[in-house]
């Protein structure tokens, strides 16, 4: 590749066209090549979304290309796991760009729900930077399922002048509840950890599909509807082969 690579991370929110943001929809629009992946038939609808966007909003030339996403081996240790996985996704990245825009241009991704919050795409881009490649990263932020949960549950993210602490399932589970935390905010949770938590005087909300037409919630007192959560959460991920949710969990003050 003899040219440099502006590389757009776009962050396009839950999945929902509308929560494109303007500047999301011209940094499509400014680029030359947009790369789309492939992550198996069980998450299809996921790259149906990312192609419904781009023939919404694309009104010029832009290629869109798709690609295959390598896959995670789900051999422990975790973190070694997810490294091997970063290294062979910038590979992937690498070929692509050699491929479809030798000369350099302007390169975009589109990432669910805000290339910041807990995602990792601006990590493997930096792999690319780190090797030597002339890659110029811009972020355009969007909506993140944080913003959308609370949204469609109509509450605050915090009490008042009170913190929140944003963590994952696996943290929780090896951890537990951070010390000093009223409200957590909890991802990546496939295990539904919150079910082995102590109950008492804890509220939950939590939201799967958010903003998509099958968007669910469910909130209300932990002990009350936790086995409601992890049952319908087992039957949509079989009904749609993959599922996004995320919670909030609250402790109830005197």
């Amino acid at each position: 590749m003899t040219g440099g690579v502006d590389l757009h991370l776009i962050g396009i929110g839950t999945g929902n066209p509308e929560h494109l943001t303007l500047a999301a929809v011209r940094a499509m629009n400014a680029a030359d090549l947009i790369l789309l992946p492939r992550k198996g038939e069980a998450k299809s609808d996921l790259l149906d979304l990312r192609r419904s966007i781009c023939a919404q909003v694309l009104t010029g030339i832009t290629r869109v290309v798709e690609f295959d996403l390598p896959e995670r081996s789900a051999i422990p240790p975790y973190l070694d796991a997810v490294g091997d996985w970063h290294s062979a996704i910038a590979r992937e990245w690498a070929w692509q760009m050699d491929n479809h825009l030798p000369q350099g241009g302007v390169l975009a991704l589109l990432v669910w729900g805000d290339p910041s919050l807990y995602d990792s795409t601006l990590r493997i881009a930096e792999r690319l930077q780190q090797e030597g490649r002339t890659l110029r990263i811009h972020v355009v932020p969007g909506i993140t399922s944080l913003q959308a949960l609370t949204a469609a549950h109509g509450i605050a993210l915090n009490t008042l002048a009170a913190p929140v602490t944003i963590t994952t399932g696996r943290r929780l589970r090896e951890q537990g509840w951070p010390k000093g935390a009223d409200t957590l905010a909890v991802m990546l949770d496939a295990a539904c950890v919150f079910a082995t938590l102590p109950m008492e005087g804890l509220q939950i909300w939590w939201g799967a599909y958010l903003a998509m037409p099958q968007q669910c919630l469910i909130a209300g007192e932990l002990s009350e509807v936790s086995e409601q959560i992890v049952d319908r959460r087992a039957a949509l991920r079989h009904e749609n082969g993959w599922i996004m949710d995320i919670y909030l969990l609250r402790r109830a003050h005197d």
